[in-house]
């Protein structure tokens, strides 16, 4: 059966999963929360925000920079990272709404 999608829809929806997948975790969402406030970090600071070592942070903000949500600067020795795209926490916002909605519905069935 072929399929009666548009390639560029079908393009569109799998560039935005990988950015939706490289958000999907606690730690990495945390990253994005702190980097939004903050404005820049460096990797020892995020990983003992984190709790983590270096090497597992860093992986994660790998992913994040490969999905274009990170963009990092080396001074000297260190690695800087902030938001590429800052508009991210306006999804964030959207995601915390969605929540919101789905409790206030679960509250309204124990009324």
């Amino acid at each position: 059966m072929t399929s009666k999608l548009d390639p560029k829809v079908r393009a569109r929806c799998e560039s935005r999963a990988q950015v939706i997948k490289a958000l999907a975790h606690p730690s990495r969402l945390v990253i994005v929360e702190e980097l939004g406030r903050a404005g820049e970090k460096c990797v020892c600071e995020l990983a003992d925000l984190l709790g983590l070592d270096m090497s597992t942070t860093s992986r994660h903000l790998s992913q994040m920079k490969e999905a274009g949500i990170l963009q990092d600067e080396k001074r000297g020795q260190m690695t800087f990272y902030r938001l590429r795209a800052p508009c991210i926490l306006q999804f964030l916002d959207c995601i915390d709404g969605v929540i919101q909605q789905g409790l206030e519905s679960r509250l309204k069935l124990l009324r």
